[in-house]
């Protein structure tokens, strides 16, 4: 069995997982990202050792233990080179790790370890593939060849910086236009409340105002109930996110490419505009194409791939 933890600016995910991928038991606790490094580690480490003692299991009964963390990530060395949500810098997380709990450990990139777990719910007979969640961003991460892709300082792969819309509005990380301004669920909210001040008497202006917000779901929600006003956000919004999905898969051509994140849900609602774009647009139109498909794994994949990413 393995560890795999799953840091979040929120909580701290970890599951005890078998070597057929299955979670068998699953923690959590809050990270409180304020916190120091040394606090937070600390809480990985213990909340490891209480799944396992709650598993009724032993540490020595455990081959190794994965951690998946935001940021910019020298997954040789285990080190956290830069994540700014945490506000940390050079933080040696593997070594910190094996020192509190004993146990060989691996540090990937959260994004990464989140689509190897989706990578190798297929069973490993896929060599390339591409999963992107959409969120409060655009995440994800590149498989090639059944190895992560990390870019030669671990920082590769922000899939959502891709530039869709040249000189267009600004993203959170400086440039204009990303992606990630149009296609995450940030993004959608966005074009939802502006289409809501131009149609006040929209259903979604409705749920808006019954709900309390505007989230992901109020386009989509109206637009299902044949809202005009709505469907017209939701078609545009899956214009912008197969888009960027068509300049993936231009370069990367992978065999499959699959969607996650909490919008996810919307299933072949969200799948089938978005595979009738890209089938239309996307490059190789006369030979096999790259499936498009939603990820199975949820909010376990970061767990899972952290755990089985022990020889990327």
């Amino acid at each position: 069995m393995r560890i795999g933890i799953d840091l979040g600016g929120t909580n701290i995910a970890a599951g005890l997982v078998d070597e057929n991928g299955k979670i068998i038991k699953k923690l959590s606790t809050p990270t409180l990202a304020e916190r120091s490094f040394e606090e937070i580690a600390a809480d990985m480490a213990s909340l490891a050792k209480r799944l396992v003692s709650e598993a009724g299991h032993r540490m020595s009964d455990i081959k190794s233990l994965g951690a998946g963390s935001p940021g910019a990530i020298d997954s040789e060395s285990g080190t956290v080179l830069y994540a700014g949500n945490l506000g940390w810098t050079n933080a040696p997380l593997r070594a910190e790790l094996e020192r509190l709990t004993g146990l060989p450990s691996n540090i990937e990139n959260d994004a990464n370890a989140a689509a190897y777990g989706e990578y190798t719910a297929h069973g490993g007979d896929i060599k390339d593939f591409i999963l992107i969640t959409l969120g409060t961003g655009i995440g994800g991460g590149i498989i090639i060849d059944g190895k992560i892709y990390r870019g030669f300082n671990g920082a590769g792969a922000e899939l959502g910086h891709n530039t869709l819309i040249f000189g267009g509005e600004r993203c959170n990380c400086g440039k204009r236009g990303c992606w990630e301004v149009y296609g995450s669920v940030s993004g959608l909210i966005n074009q939802t409340k502006a289409a809501i001040k131009e149609n006040p008497n929209s259903l979604m202006a409705r749920l808006g105002d019954e709900r309390g917000t505007v989230d992901g779901r109020t386009a989509f929600d109206a637009a299902k109930a044949g809202d005009e006003a709505a469907r017209a956000v939701v078609a545009r919004y899956l214009e912008y996110v197969a888009d960027g999905i068509c300049s993936l898969v231009n370069i990367f051509e992978p065999e499959a490419l699959l969607i996650g994140g909490g919008i996810s849900k919307e299933g072949d609602y969200l799948l089938d505009p978005i595979k009738k774009y890209c089938e239309a647009n996307w490059f190789c139109k006369t030979i096999r194409q790259t499936r498009l498909g939603i990820a199975r794994l949820g909010n376990d994949a970061g767990i899972i791939g952290a755990a089985l990413s022990e020889n990327q």
